[in-house]
């Protein structure tokens, strides 16, 4: 298990890209918590195994028509024991 602390930049608030990220989580069994900053990025920590963090940073880099994600930085930061799943904040 890791846990990293994720700042997103581009067009990633007032564009369901919060949501997009919590159902990407949850679908991977991910837990931890997303929310906007006020600078315009998105800020998240995201815990799971390896794997399952590789596949969530792809897809939340795609965006979609909406969402535009020019940056995604990462750092492994201490693991969370007492989270049961992904909160939009």
């Amino acid at each position: 298990m890791v846990r990293y602390y994720i700042v997103v930049d581009g067009r990633v608030q007032g564009v369901g890209f919060r949501f997009h990220c919590q159902m990407n989580a949850t679908s991977l069994n991910l837990t931890g918590w997303v929310r906007n900053m006020s600078n315009g990025m998105v800020e998240m920590e995201v815990q799971g195994t390896e794997q399952s963090l590789a596949k969530f940073v792809s897809l939340i880099s795609k965006g979609n028509y909406f969402i535009r994600v020019t940056s995604i930085s990462k750092k492994e930061i201490p693991l969370v024991d007492s989270e049961g799943k992904f909160k939009v904040r």
